[in-house]
């Protein structure tokens, strides 16, 4: 990577952190438009349980990679690399300023790290075998076969993720490789900013109850009820989201609303604390800033500023 590489901004940091709102501030300071890494923001109708940014917050700047795919499609890493690809290169000849913005880590490496995804054309034969297996023995049984055959992808997959596990399986079943050891990376195209966003874990504990409470008094358990009557099946993998299945589980009368808000807090302490494990406080590329500091948005963007002018 040379210096006159074009520049890209990266915000990271765990969900509920505030990625949102200091992104958008940041975007519409510096003349940015924002690209979303967060792949749970792809899938339309799916918007109370994924904290998608509001209709508001998008017309404050331009938004891309959200809205982008029906919830029984689905999005692969290599898919969302050659898009997110495609669109930074057209921010940059507009004369804008790229933010890559999101909390999943494999998505944003394999921009930053320039990745090369296995490119295994799907069976879906194979698929329907690995998905029973899934129904009849669980989640985590199937996750535990993965970490047999390949465990440093399964240390990067959430056991509930069950099309991520079953695609890994796919691969290495028809390829009798590892996706660890097929998942090459080159040369980042791009001059690099990472920007970290953090709090105390407390605190941030605190904000992910709040969101989750809000996202019920919103109507959230209403729009799983609407995805379904729309004709989605609840065993779709983007059902199998976070929040969305604990609604799927209210709605077949499996949990109360109550029962199910419980779930989905512990389920995303777990995940927060997945997160860290692809952004770590020690990090030395990643500059980390307090989210919850008064000081934030402007001591970020003097980084950035001292950053750009470096080039």
């Amino acid at each position: 990577m040379s210096s006159d590489s074009p520049p890209l901004i990266i915000i990271v940091g765990p969900t509920a952190v505030g990625k949102t709102e200091i992104s958008i501030q940041l975007a519409e300071s510096l003349n940015g438009e924002i690209v979303s890494a967060d792949s749970r923001l792809f899938y339309r109708g799916m918007d109370i349980g994924t904290a998608k940014p509001s209709t508001a917050e998008r017309a404050q700047v331009p938004h891309h990679l959200i809205d982008v795919a029906d919830p029984d499609e689905t999005w692969t890493l290599a898919a969302f690399q050659h898009t997110a690809r495609e669109i930074i290169y057209a921010i940059h000849t507009r004369g804008h300023l790229p933010f890559l913005v999101g909390g999943t880590g494999q998505y944003i490496r394999a921009v930053t790290q320039n990745w090369q995804p296995p490119v295994q054309e799907p069976d879906q034969r194979l698929r329907t075998v690995l998905q029973n297996l899934a129904t009849e023995k669980g989640v985590f049984w199937i996750h535990e076969k993965l970490r047999i055959l390949d465990p440093l992808t399964a240390n990067t997959i959430d056991p509930r993720n069950i099309r991520r596990t079953i695609r890994a399986l796919e691969v290495i079943l028809l390829t009798g490789r590892r996706v660890s050891a097929q998942r090459g990376q080159g040369e980042s195209p791009y001059r690099i900013l990472i920007i970290g966003l953090n709090r105390p874990r407390a605190e941030l504990y605190a904000r992910v109850d709040a969101r989750i409470e809000t996202m019920f008094a919103s109507g959230f358990i209403d729009e799983v009820k609407g995805l379904l009557q729309r004709g989605y099946s609840p065993d779709l993998p983007t059902m199998s989201a976070i929040g969305y299945r604990e609604c799927v589980a209210v709605l077949q009368h499996q949990l109360s609303p109550e029962e199910a808000m419980r779930h989905i807090k512990r389920a995303t302490r777990v995940f927060i604390r997945r997160q860290a494990n692809w952004f770590k406080k020690s990090d030395p590329v990643i500059h980390w800033f307090d989210a919850g500091s008064t000081e934030v948005f402007d001591n970020v963007k003097e980084t950035i500023f001292a950053w750009l002018k470096s080039e």
